[in-house]
């Protein structure tokens, strides 16, 4: 399939594109573009032709060509590499069909611009050479602007120009999912340190993730003003919290970031792992959308969030690897607790694994906007 309105390179010239995603030829605006797509759409409770569709860690292993283009290349240097970038993030596009690019990077690319020396290794995620325990540790973290992260302006600017009028996600870790891979020096499956951290010295805890939101948001920033119709924020670790602990150790600062693209004129996602029971809190931070994992049913979550924020999800990724009758059930159901939600994006629960068929994600992708499709005045 072609990948946008825009993505013949002979019209790449005449065409240029605000942050709000509204394109416009020879210098005549035009209506439509990326802020009047179904997902945009979705994103501000709009209606639209159908639910949109796209898929977490859709650009990634489980696809042939991006196994390929990642033989032999470090994950941080493909992260900074433009043309890669770029080639990546079109990939699950023309393949699938789905109604949204997201921005192929990682959440540590802005701490390892802001100084921290890390790496990320194959089979293992991030690791940090020196983890962070102290107030010194906390002010070698230096802020960052635009020239530090220039690869990724400019793998967003060729995105937006040859995605035409498919929007473009940009994203980040949140604070506190970056703080626990810096204080652990990687994963860890019990915040053991993390959570050492934050209870016994509390000021230092948030020393830390004031200096992350504001790595963070200006990561952020870089992306909004290079011409991403929305950004998401991803808290991949704040399941291991409680509602009591989230609100006191994390909420303020996840609200610094998001507050901090209220003028931004973007949607704003919220998501985490294995946060059923924050769902309320998460709403708060100041998101326009908030994603739900598949531990809790659409309805249930938006009753939590409340009226006034789309939600993004929730089939379990594991499904995917079920016979198709299965899937179709659970995308059917989904759609179904969806439909009363102010408005639905279609996502997973969380990435796609990387032994997932893609053509069952192509499949979905149709059966989503199949059954979705209505009128639109």
């Amino acid at each position: 399939m072609p990948v946008g309105a825009a993505s013949a390179r002979g019209t790449m010239a005449a065409m240029t594109t605000d942050t709000t995603g509204t394109v416009a030829r020879h210098g005549e605006p035009r209506r439509g573009g990326p802020a009047d797509s179904p997902f945009v759409r979705a994103c501000r409770r709009e209606p639209g032709p159908h639910t949109p569709v796209w898929f977490m860690r859709q650009a990634g292993r489980s696809l042939p060509e991006y196994r390929e283009i990642r033989a032999n290349v470090p994950m941080l240097e493909s992260c900074r590499r433009p043309d890669l970038v770029a080639e990546i993030t079109l990939q699950p596009v023309r393949r699938h069909g789905v109604d949204a690019a997201i921005l192929f990077s990682d959440i540590v690319v802005p701490v390892a611009a802001a100084g921290v020396d890390l790496d990320i290794v194959p089979g293992t995620g991030p690791v940090v050479a020196e983890p962070v325990r102290t107030a010194d540790d906390v002010e070698r973290i230096r802020p960052i602007g635009r020239d530090d992260v220039s690869y990724v302006d400019e793998a967003v600017r060729l995105l937006v120009a040859e995605l035409g009028d498919i929007p473009l996600i940009g994203f980040a870790g949140a604070p506190f999912t970056l703080a626990s891979y810096l204080v652990e020096g990687g994963p860890s499956r019990t915040h053991a340190k993390t959570k050492a951290l934050m209870y016994g010295e509390p000021e230092l805890w948030h020393a830390l993730c004031a200096r992350l939101a504001e790595v963070t948001l200006s990561f952020l920033r870089v992306q909004v003003d290079a011409g991403v119709s929305a950004v998401q924020l991803f808290d991949s670790w704040a399941g291991a919290l409680s509602e009591a602990d989230y609100r006191r150790y994390v909420l303020p600062h996840s609200t610094a970031v998001l507050s901090g693209l209220a003028d931004a004129g973007v949607p704003r996602i919220h998501f985490g792992v294995g946060t059923g029971e924050l769902l309320g809190a998460m709403g708060e931070a100041g998101a326009d959308v908030v994603g739900v994992d598949w531990r809790t049913p659409l309805d249930v979550a938006t009753r939590r969030i409340g009226p006034d924020k789309a939600v993004q999800g929730n089939l379990d990724p594991c499904v995917l690897l079920a016979p198709w009758p299965v899937v179709e059930t659970e995308v059917r159901r989904i759609l179904d607790q969806g439909r009363a939600v102010p408005g639905h994006v279609f996502n997973l629960g969380h990435g796609v694994l990387p032994e997932t068929d893609p053509d069952v994600l192509t499949r979905v992708v149709a059966l989503v906007h199949e059954l979705s499709a209505r009128p639109v005045e």
